[in-house]
């Protein structure tokens, strides 16, 4: 497997992905596309990074990641999605370890992830526990009754 930058060529394969991701909804999908969009049109606002990761040339899964403003070395990861038919292969991990390693490099301090509390992410809930992130915050009936939000946060400065 390799990870590298995104690149413009990479838009479709990245939007197929994520169509095939059962869990996103067409309107998450969407907002997804717009960050891709946005890491490529204006890499120098550098507010998305994305990284894909390639298996023998396709695209098997990706990660958008970036600086939470006004704070102090705090970054957010936005998305992570792997192809369903690669799933439980460590690509997710191998994309949130590299994500990981270019933000200490760049001296991070703590690294933020949001997700939804519905039945169908509780596996996406024990990827991030099992990585080392722990829920740090929970927002009650956040998304919609009875979908929280939950927020993990891993130091990367220790």
């Amino acid at each position: 497997m390799h990870i590298r930058p995104v690149e413009k060529q990479d838009r479709a394969p990245l939007a197929a992905l994520l169509a095939a991701t059962e869990n996103f909804t067409p309107q998450e999908v969407a907002v997804a596309l717009e960050l891709i969009d946005s890491a490529l049109e204006h890499p120098e606002k550098d507010e998305y990074w994305v990284q894909v990761a390639e298996e023998g040339g396709p695209i098997v899964g990706y990660v958008c990641y970036g600086p939470t403003p006004m704070t102090d070395r705090t970054f957010d990861l936005y998305w992570v999605a792997v192809h369903p038919s690669k799933r439980g292969q460590g690509i997710g991990k191998a994309l949130t370890s590299h994500v990981e390693a270019l933000l200490r490099a760049k001296t991070a301090r703590l690294l933020l992830i949001e997700t939804a509390s519905k039945e169908s992410y509780q596996a996406t809930r024990r990827f991030y526990l099992d990585q080392g992130y722990r829920e740090v915050a929970r927002i009650k009936d956040f998304y919609a009754d009875g979908d929280d939000r939950v927020i993990y946060a891993k130091r990367l400065d220790r």
